[in-house]
């Protein structure tokens, strides 16, 4: 499980279809100078060392750098909202050349895949998270279960295009919500209902991103 913003959430996706359920749960998270709570910052550690002078050992100090961290996901999955795309995921693999939009509302997912907010955008470090039917409307993640480790997922972005390569698929349980968990590297999940036709289990395809590199005018991914 992963607790977001003070809430507990478990990720569900009924046959072809992204559903959300949010439990209570209590948990401590940082406040701002004004005592509002703050939004769950998610962090990495690295140490350096610093010399003070030549006849002092160098003293360690600690900077602490956020990850990109999931937002609560929506309170109403089939609100009315913008459509927007990001950019476009190409997986040659299964022959997938879709657009991607931002969010996981469920009428954004009718149209392709979703990015989960908060979540790294492609190429970010951390966890980039998209979301996609199966078997209904576009059905971009239809034959995922083909993907093999060292396929390539390919993000084209406004800022750049990065390919990831894939590293293992596990089929887990619809309350298995570890799989949106921020990582200190850039990598991506993948995740549609599973097998097709059913909502019983959920697909998950993890990848490393292993290249990027800037867009070139009139030159495509």
């Amino acid at each position: 499980m992963i607790t977001i913003g003070g809430r507990r959430v478990v990720l569900a996706l009924a046959v072809g279809v992204a559903t959300i359920v949010v439990t209570s749960a209590t948990v401590v998270s940082a406040t701002r100078g004004d005592g509002e709570p703050a939004r769950p910052v998610a962090e990495v550690t690295t140490t350096t060392s610093v010399a003070t002078t030549t006849t002092t050992r160098p003293r360690p100090t600690t900077t602490t750098i956020p990850l990109p961290m999931p937002e609560n996901p929506p309170a109403d999955p089939y609100a009315n909202v913008p459509v927007r795309q990001i950019g476009t995921v190409t997986i040659p693999k299964i022959g997938l050349v879709t657009p991607i939009y931002e969010g996981i509302w469920l009428t954004v997912i009718d149209h392709g895949p979703g990015h989960w907010p908060g979540s790294a955008v492609p190429g970010q470090r951390g966890n980039t998270v998209f979301a996609g039917h199966r078997v209904t409307h576009t059905h971009p993640f239809l034959d995922v279960d083909l993907l093999a480790p060292g396929d390539r997922v390919v993000f084209t972005m406004p800022n750049g295009v990065f390919t990831y390569a894939v590293t293992g698929t596990t089929i887990v349980t619809p309350d298995e919500i570890s799989i949106v968990y921020p990582t200190a590297t850039p990598t991506m999940t993948l995740f549609a209902c599973h097998p097709k036709h059913s909502a019983a289990e959920r697909i998950v395809v993890k990848g490393k991103l292993v290249s990027s590199r800037p867009i070139t005018a009139g030159r495509n991914a």
